[in-house]
């Protein structure tokens, strides 16, 4: 729907309000959880290791297999039914406090918020150990004593130690675009490029309005 749409669409304002405060709820709900599971995980010196499981649960198998992850949303499916897969897929293959975790979700009917909980659970945990990511974008892939550099110059702008998120994008020309939270740094061609032609325009845009001004004067100059 375009931007025009929603403004003269009372109907699809209101349900986009309510899906806002249908996310913040979600989120608030898995933060919840997220704060349970990391304080067990935390007294057992297992943080990192149940934040591996989460994500590779959700990043992996979820991707590999969406009907498991489908199954586990599911509310038309008995929690005991549930439970027995639950069992049967990981105990022996990950962490004992990982499996209970999922059993404490089943009960509560709450396994289709697994992918908002590990997210809710990475940036606690980060809170907690003064890390904030930081997702890089490059044209090509950035050379270690680059990176390092990179590292620590945003260590001492953040004051906090950066886990920097790297990917490849060839659009960008050259250069990088380094992005914190909501905050976004762009230092790519395009961008450069771009705000040369926005300026050009403006030029152009003012040369030609000056001279339409001349042409309107009484004195014509």
């Amino acid at each position: 729907m375009s931007q025009s749409e929603k403004q003269h669409s009372s109907t699809g304002n209101d349900a986009a309000r309510t899906e806002t405060v249908v996310d913040v709820g979600t989120q608030r709900v898995a933060r919840i959880y997220a704060e349970a599971v990391l304080g067990a995980a935390e007294k057992q010196k297992q943080s990192g290791e149940i934040l591996e499981e989460l994500e590779a649960l959700t990043q992996q198998v979820f991707r590999a297999d969406p009907h498991f992850q489908a199954f586990l949303a599911s509310s038309a499916m008995g929690r005991e039914r549930k439970a027995h897969v639950i069992r049967k897929a990981f105990e022996n293959r990950a962490s004992e406090l990982l499996v209970n975790f999922l059993l404490v979700l089943n009960e509560h009917e709450r396994l289709d918020l697994l992918q908002p909980i590990t997210t809710a659970y990475r940036d606690l945990r980060d809170e907690r150990g003064g890390r904030v990511r930081v997702q890089v974008s490059t044209a090509v892939p950035l050379p270690d004593d680059q990176r390092e550099r990179l590292r620590q110059q945003l260590a001492e702008s953040l004051h906090k130690d950066p886990v920097l998120e790297l990917q490849i994008d060839p659009e960008l020309l050259g250069g990088m675009v380094v992005r914190v939270n909501d905050w976004l740094y762009d230092y790519s061609v395009r961008a450069q490029l771009e705000d040369i032609r926005k300026q050009i325009l403006a030029r152009s845009s003012y040369e030609i309005q000056s001279r339409r001004d001349r042409f309107s004067s009484p004195d014509g100059n």
